[in-house]
């Protein structure tokens, strides 16, 4: 093929432009992105290998190796793994098929010098090598191809790169730095070395560099041609855990997630028995910012037998716990195995159910251990973990009891166990609440006789609360209320004399009840005399087999269609609004007032209102008159 120049991808040529100009406050990166790309390479020729034997030619070792001319200013990463076809090279070096590149782009727009990190979460590590060098060429031959088809593949980082047929005889490929003015520390055996022990030590393969030795006549350090490892190529999670430091927990973690702040916790086991497999588990401390793509994973690497198999293994880790990062290989799954196989595999379900209860064991320890910390982490992963109550029938009681909340006692932190704790005496149920914000909850009509009576009830104002209510029904025997559906039922918690005062203002509250059913008969499902309020003169509630009115703002919200359910308005018939309602002087009158008590109603339920402006035209008179 003829040397060929080519434009690359426009979201390619921004992602250059912010790497050449913006991402300096981690230089040393470049190094870590292009070493995990070499391992990469030799991963996926182990992996191709399985099926194709004859892919591995005369060198069945693997390795990585780095080194640099200071002559020239060069800086060389090799690999002898699967290597790149004229195709991949122009697929994979010029052009990036990810769902997440604008939002790469975005978050390193907002905040250009803060994570440099970022880089690598999204594929595009190879780029990062233009922090340092003006000017890349990559040469590589596919592996199992004829010498003549190798290809060279150059670029300045400008708009264009160019592509070329070479004679290669080694497997691989080499990626060549030509250093820009200003970055020649990185011209040191010792920084290199230095960098590849800080990001690759944890990789299963060995990154060489050559050896160095004093030279008496040039009073230096000199390079021979002979090579020495560099890191310690023992992947972390073989190893021994007395062996392993928490700070060597804490760098694998960072390079495994590109991660610029320690776990929250981790967790590090070998399970034995009939599936055998080890895990090593995090939790990070701060939630990524596609957290809520139910579709984006590749927390959990799988390998098998220490051999890479693949980094988006979602059968092993349940979707509500798409947050947790790290490492499960298998001792008996086999080594092609399969997306397919994952799915249906009684030892990927056992390794799943295993890693599942590790992980929830491990928050259970912080959650009583680490208050503050499990505080932080709610914060951050709390409405994830609710996902899982109707996900994971199983561990549905451990995940309850791992649940926040805020309460009329507290505005945060409150578990089921601590409400349970607090119950009055009498009490059966958990009273809850949902709204859209803490403030709407706090103010919610409804709360007023839980209030007056120092009965607590849960405020939740999260989205994913109702989907949540939808599954879980009870906790530890104790069935979850809503206060805003139903009739008001306090039970043993409303003594006798307060019933019959309901009972008798109930009664004398029946002909006013009768002409408020008839006036609202289009907008309401009912009319009726309750208890539940204290100081306002009216509220809705929605009828015990009904949509609450919070669910149908957010399925509206999110462009769903909710069946229409009219709400049921509660009256206060000991509140003076009302009893003015009920000496109104003509029929329009009464009208007005009584739509005015139900807008009212709706709009502290956090409503909206059908016809604004009707309410506005009636308040209006009702001021001037």
């Amino acid at each position: 093929m003829d040397k060929k120049t080519l434009s690359f991808q426009a979201e390619v040529q921004q992602i250059l432009h912010l790497v050449t100009h913006s991402l300096y406050s981690n230089k040393e990166i470049f190094l870590r992105e292009l070493v995990s790309n070499a391992s990469d390479a030799c991963d996926k020729l182990r992996f191709e290998a399985l099926d194709k034997p004859a892919l591995w030619e005369d060198q069945p070792n693997l390795d990585v190796r780095v080194w640099f001319d200071a002559e020239k200013k060069t800086i060389t990463i090799r690999d002898n793994g699967i290597g790149m076809s004229a195709d991949e090279a122009v697929a994979h070096l010029g052009t990036i098929a990810k769902s997440g590149t604008r939002e790469f782009l975005g978050k390193l727009e907002a905040d250009k010098k803060k994570d440099a990190n970022l880089i690598g979460q999204f594929g595009v590590g190879f780029y990062s090598g233009f922090i340092v060098a003006d000017r890349m060429t990559v040469e590589t031959r596919r592996a199992g191809a004829a010498a003549a088809e190798g290809v060279r593949w150059s670029s300045t980082g400008s708009g264009d790169f160019e592509v070329e047929t070479i004679e290669r005889a080694e497997r691989g490929t080499d990626v060549v730095l030509h250093l820009r003015e200003g970055e020649e520390e990185f011209l040191s055996a010792w920084k290199l070395k230095s960098i590849i022990a800080k990001y690759s030590d944890h990789l299963n393969l060995p990154v060489l560099m050559r050896k160095q030795t004093w030279d008496d006549e040039k009073k230096e350090q000199v390079e021979t041609d002979e090579w020495e490892p560099a890191n310690k190529a023992q992947a972390l999670w073989t190893r021994a855990k007395s062996d392993i430091t928490d700070a060597e927990y804490q760098e694998f973690y960072k390079q495994i997630s590109y991660d610029s702040e320690a776990p929250l916790a981790y967790t590090h086991n070998r399970v034995e028995g009939r599936t055998e497999y080890t895990q090593l588990l995090y939790v990070p401390k701060k939630a990524p910012f596609d957290l809520w793509n139910r579709d984006k994973r590749g927390g959990v690497k799988l390998y098998v037998k220490r051999v890479f198999i693949m980094d988006d293994a979602e059968a092993l880790m349940p979707v509500y716990l798409r947050f947790v990062k790290g490492v499960i290989d298998s001792a008996d799954l086999p080594l092609n195995v399969s997306r397919e196989l994952l799915q249906e595999s009684r030892d990927v379900k056992a390794i799943r159910e295993g890693s599942t209860k590790k992980v929830l064991s491990m928050l259970e320890d912080v959650a009583e251990n680490q208050k503050d910390t499990y505080a932080e982490f709610w914060a951050q992963f709390g409405n994830v973990l609710k996902e899982g109550i109707g996900e994971d029938f199983a561990n549905r009681e451990r995940l309850a009891k791992l649940f926040r909340f805020a309460s009329t006692h507290a505005d945060s932190g409150v578990s089921f166990a601590d409400y349970v704790g607090r119950m009055k005496e009498g009490q059966d149920a958990i009273y809850v609440i949902t709204a859209d914000s803490l403030a709407a909850a706090k103010a919610s009509p409804q709360l007023e006789i839980f209030r007056k009576k120092g009965i607590e009830v849960l405020l939740l104002v999260d989205r994913v609360d109702e989907w949540m209510l939808s599954h879980l029904y009870e906790f530890e025997g104790h069935t979850l209320t809503s206060v805003a559906k139903g009739a008001v039922d306090l039970g043993k918690l409303q003594d006798e004399d307060e019933k019959k005062q309901a009972e008798a203002a109930a009664e004398a509250a029946k002909p006013l009840i009768e002409r408020l059913k008839k006036t609202l008969a289009e907008r309401t499902k009912d009319v009726r005399a309750t208890t539940r309020l204290v100081d306002s003169p009216a509220c809705i509630v929605a009828d015990e087999g009904d949509m609450s009115a919070h669910l149908a703002r957010m399925l509206k919200a999110a462009g769903q269609d909710a069946p229409r359910a009219r709400p049921i308005l509660e009256i206060n018939a000991d509140h003076a609004l009302v009893k003015k309602l009920d000496s109104a002087e003509s029929a329009e009158r009464f009208d007005d007032l009584a739509n005015i008590l139900l807008d009212q109603a709706v709009l502290a339920e956090g409503g909206v209102l059908e016809d604004p402006a009707a309410y506005v035209r009636r308040v209006n008179a009702l001021l001037v008159g």
